[in-house]
């Protein structure tokens, strides 16, 4: 199955190398590009794409108001964001991981990993880094508005081994380094992975990561 991708960014010579970067593999191809993020959300509505690699920072509407655009729609509940940032600790990244974002890059990310980023975030696997999952979750609780820990019980719904994943998952472990921690296979922990976001009606791995600390179930 071919990967769709949309690129939203203002500078349009970076989204003609991220184009020539992606068209390079077989199994993904861009369908559409927006220069801000008005028209992010009207071809991400008219496209929809698999992947949105979508820029914080562009005019008249930016990537944040873009990204919680999109994922608010239920209609485009299958289109992915992955935020394409400077800096993994941008100060802007919390708020589109709270508003639903499924990854982050660095613009100056190499070929091989922006091809990986794109195939994992479809996929709803990996999708931060344990540093970047860190620094993510401090400034999300960080913020003013967020929430304390609450809800415990909302766990209740998970058995122990669900539990177990979700709070490996929230210290940015792939699936892959989960199933070599507890010496199970990759499937089996992908099973148990997408169970606990079903039940927990998370959106994504980013959206699980908010809820177990929410809920106390790993602390920061």
């Amino acid at each position: 199955m071919t990967l769709r991708v949309l690129l939203a960014d203002d500078q349009a010579l970076l989204r003609d190398t991220f184009r020539i970067l992606l068209d390079t593999a077989d199994d993904i191809t861009v369908v559409g590009e927006a220069a801000d993020g008005r028209e992010a959300v009207r071809l991400t509505r008219k496209l929809r794409p698999d992947v949105v690699i979508m820029d914080i920072r562009m005019p008249e509407v930016d990537g944040l108001a873009a990204t919680s655009e999109i994922c608010a729609d239920p209609e485009l509940r299958a289109s992915r964001i992955l935020i394409l940032t400077t800096y993994e600790t941008d100060e802007y990244v919390a708020q589109a991981l709270r508003a639903g974002a499924a990854g982050f890059i660095g613009k100056g990310i190499g070929a091989e990993d922006l091809l990986n980023a794109v195939r994992t975030v479809a996929d709803g696997d990996t999708l931060l880094s344990p540093a970047a999952t860190r620094s993510l979750v401090t400034r999300f609780l960080a913020t003013p508005d967020a929430p304390r820990p609450h809800d415990p019980d909302r766990l209740a719904v998970l058995t122990p081994r669900e539990r177990e994943m979700v709070a490996l998952v929230a210290t940015g472990l792939s699936n892959q380094e989960i199933a070599e921690r507890m010496f199970l296979s990759p499937f089996t922990v992908r099973a148990h992975v997408q169970r606990a976001m079903t039940k927990l009606e998370a959106r994504d791995r980013a959206q699980l990561v908010v809820i177990a600390y929410r809920t106390g179930l790993v602390e920061n």
